[in-house]
């Protein structure tokens, strides 16, 4: 329980950290989702797979990617936390770029 503790605590503290950078992408997000809106009839339903294909593609990349970063490895990963961590930071990145594919794909399929 400790550990689940201390990570929730590490996330907290990293948000803090990372406030601006999250303030920066949710202005991003509103701006394109605006632009979509703006630029006329944008197709969402059309848009929907792309971004989940991106979103699947920067959570595999950032899953293989993110214990090299944090100059470690999978072999250095013995409990299930360090697991679930690692699939939430890759699941963040997947759905910060479906966020950010979904209203440009949708702009790029407008409906006719």
């Amino acid at each position: 329980m400790y550990e689940i503790w201390l990570a929730m605590n590490i996330v907290f503290e990293l948000g803090l950290m990372y406030l601006p950078v999250v303030i920066g992408v949710a202005a991003l997000l509103i701006i394109l989702f605006g632009i979509a809106i703006v630029r006329g009839r944008p197709a969402w339903c059309g848009a929907v797979k792309p971004a989940i294909g991106v979103g699947l593609l920067a959570l595999i990349v950032a899953f293989l990617l993110t214990p090299g970063m944090t100059k470690s490895s999978f072999e250095n990963m013995g409990y299930w936390v360090d697991w679930a961590n690692l699939f939430a930071i890759s699941a963040g990145f997947g759905a910060v770029a479906a966020a950010l594919t979904l209203p440009l794909a949708a702009t790029l399929r407008r409906q006719r």
